[in-house]
């Protein structure tokens, strides 16, 4: 019987040990997790996702500050605004929340974050550390670190042995999320817009992580029965069944197609992104255990490391 994995039951189960870690963190030096996000413009999209990330950082008993800066804000008046937050002893995490817009320099506002209160995990140094084997002492991309949480609850810490399949090499999510299954001995193919037979490919993975962008295109024939897939994907597609000019969200994966095949499977809405909020508060309280010389361990620890 295949298994779907409850993204909001696995996120609330981390959230409540982040609870924890933090409030022992101000029981031991007096403060708070500090986190401030920061968003540029109106993208109504946007504003809602900073909004629950708030949301989520009050929650969970942060210092949260979110700075919302008009569309015409300059590049100057945005690096010195992360300039500042550097500075302040009180902020552990900076989040600028993307996309920004077009006549700002994204890449050039997100490696100007101090790499240690780099909470999205995108900074060259934390994407180097990973790299090179180093998840102590970076920071993770959040929906890679979400992902490899469901991994390890199916198969355990030590992939040997394993095939793994990422379709999609974005520097977001491919990327990370490759280096994170390597990292724990799975043999790892990487799959995108230029690969051949990339269902036959597919069919040679027990673990298959489809982040492609590209609505229900993993197919139940694609998949090697037993498979583990879990679908990143957040697609938009029209839903005329509940009116007219309706939508729907649906992944990359066809689940009702891979349900049956597959042994795990996410679900898209309620798999991969509520753990991507999640995995945020998880490295803001990282970094400010991190920043008093202390290291997050209990309950936290165990549900993040496996």
């Amino acid at each position: 019987m295949t298994t779907i994995i409850d993204g909001k039951a696995v996120a609330a189960s981390i959230t409540g040990a982040i609870k924890d870690a933090n409030a022992e963190l101000q029981a031991q030096t007096g403060r708070k997790t500090g986190l401030a996000v920061i968003i540029v413009g109106d993208d109504p999209a946007s504003h809602t996702y900073v909004g629950a990330k708030s949301r989520m950082a009050k929650e969970c008993g942060f210092f949260s500050v979110q700075h919302t800066l008009p569309k015409e804000t300059t590049q100057q008046q945005l690096a010195g605004l992360v300039h500042r937050l550097n500075g302040d002893d009180a902020i552990h995490g900076i989040l600028v929340q993307l996309p920004l817009p077009q006549h700002l320099d994204a890449d050039a506002v997100i490696q100007s974050i101090r790499p240690e209160k780099d909470v999205d995990g995108l900074h060259v140094a934390n994407a180097g550390k990973l790299a090179t084997g180093d998840l102590e002492s970076g920071l993770i991309s959040c929906t890679p670190a979400g992902a490899t949480v469901f991994v390890r609850r199916v198969h355990g810490g030590d992939l040997s042995g394993l095939n793994a399949l990422v379709i999609g090499r974005s520097n977001l999510f491919g990327k990370p999320m490759a280096q994170l299954l390597l990292n724990a001995n799975a043999t790892v193919t990487i799959a995108h817009s230029r690969t051949s037979g990339l269902a036959a490919v597919c069919r040679n993975a027990d673990i298959v992580i489809a982040a492609v962008g590209r609505p229900e295109m993993v197919k139940a024939n694609w998949l090697k029965p037993g498979a583990t897939v879990i679908d990143v994907g957040i697609n938009r597609v029209p839903a005329p069944e509940k009116g007219e000019d309706r939508t729907r969200l649906v992944g990359d994966v066809d689940f009702a197609e891979c349900a049956p095949i597959a042994s795990v499977i996410t679900p898209v809405p309620g798999g991969v992104g509520p753990m991507t909020i999640a995995m945020l508060m998880a490295n803001s309280v990282i970094a400010a255990h991190r920043a008093s010389g202390l290291k997050v361990s209990g309950q936290l620890s165990k549900l993040i490391s496996g």
